[in-house]
């Protein structure tokens, strides 16, 4: 079972990316083989709707957004992370989702769907905002949403903690890290 775990978090060290680790250890103590993207580091550029996926449903723009297509397509399991900023994902995470315009093209246009493997595919949704209005957290996971349907994920739990701001200040949050624990584990079992 292959697990990616996408941090669209700039802050390392931050509540997503504590959040994120504990769910990629629950996947990895549980025998999953995983990989973790740190968005904030890579070299993607956003989408310039050139259109020219919808005939290939390949992107053109030649970056690092390459070893995600390769690692999404592959996945059995994407978690992904990300703060909530003006009620909706962070920049990064967005950039990638914007990127998957040609998974919506091969899927939707070429009628070539990922194919589901021998595991099916699973999601993971994990949102941390400074906010305490769900309005954050509700267009963050309409956006998730689009994105995981796209690349053939059919169904994701979200966990969402709102009201936390301060970095670190997650581990002080009751049952959030013991719940993304869980979150991780669960996502890996058949």
């Amino acid at each position: 079972m292959k697990l990616i775990a996408l941090n669209g978090s700039p802050r390392s060290g931050g509540n997503t990316d504590l959040l994120l680790q504990e769910a990629v250890r629950a996947a990895r103590d549980s025998g999953a083989e995983t990989e973790v993207f740190n968005l904030n580091s890579m070299a993607i550029r956003p989408c310039q709707d050139c259109g020219l996926c919808e005939k290939s449903g390949r992107c053109i723009i030649k970056d690092d957004m390459y070893d995600l297509y390769n690692a999404i397509r592959t996945a059995d399991r994407i978690v992904l992370g990300s703060p909530i900023f003006f009620f909706g994902l962070s920049a990064q995470a967005k950039a990638i989702i914007d990127r998957c315009q040609s998974f919506w093209c091969e899927k939707y246009l070429l009628k070539k769907e990922i194919p589901p493997g021998p595991n099916g595919r699973k999601g993971l949704l994990l949102l941390v905002g400074g906010m305490k209005k769900e309005t954050g957290a509700q267009c963050s996971e309409a956006t998730a949403r689009a994105f995981f349907r796209t690349v053939s994920i059919p169904h994701h739990e979200t966990l969402s903690y709102l009201g936390i701001d301060a970095k670190g200040a997650i581990i002080d949050h009751p049952t959030a890290l013991s719940e993304a624990y869980e979150a991780g584990k669960k996502l890996i079992s058949i």
